[in-house]
């Protein structure tokens, strides 16, 4: 019995160390822990603030669950012999690289620089953690959900916030790698 709770109870301490390091690291680099405006808001609804990325949830919380939809997925074609606790792990680890990446001078100021992000100064360390915890319920949802709805899913996603905000995780994506001074003037409404 004390194995098999091992086994099983394994996976659980490796999400939950991933995401204490990257606070860790996240807060060792200088990241404000919470909002500099001295308190923590479950939604923060307005895209252009210096209070963006900032609190629990905003505009790009859905974009976190779409990544756990995403590498769901993909963890299901290339690595679907592994219980879903390691396959969770795999992508906590790949979500938690990448909130520190995005936290990380070079990418701010190339959000800075290319997209309408142009106060964005990086996530807090609560935001960040959110983001990673919001990447699980996503995972998680895609275990359970029928891939139909998987997909419809990611599109209604998609299509809210690029109505909605002008912007999502493909547009962010596409102006991070690539930008497009046609889609930079359509996201800042000229």
């Amino acid at each position: 019995m004390t194995d098999r709770f091992s086994r099983r109870s394994t996976p659980a301490l490796v999400v939950v160390g991933l995401v204490l390091l990257m606070a860790g690291w996240l807060l060792w680099i200088g990241r404000e822990p919470i909002c500099t405006c001295g308190y923590i808001k479950l939604w923060h609804g307005q895209v252009v603030s210096s209070e963006n990325s900032q609190h629990l949830t905003d505009w790009y919380t859905p974009s976190h669950i779409l990544h756990g939809i995403l590498f769901y997925g993909l963890l299901w074609l290339i690595a679907r012999r592994l219980s879903f606790g390691w396959r969770l792990s795999i992508a906590t680890a790949v979500e938690a690289a990448w909130e520190i990446i995005e936290n990380s001078d070079a990418i701010i100021e190339r959000y800075r620089a290319v997209t309408i992000s142009l106060d964005y100064y990086g996530d807090s360390v609560v935001n960040s953690v959110a983001d990673v915890l919001a990447m699980m319920v996503g995972f998680w949802l895609a275990s359970r959900l029928p891939i139909w709805a998987s997909v419809a899913l990611i599109v209604l996603v998609e299509g809210v916030t690029m109505w909605l905000i002008r912007d999502g995780l493909a547009l962010n994506v596409l102006m991070l790698v690539h930008p497009l001074d046609w889609v930079a003037t359509w996201q800042a409404g000229r």
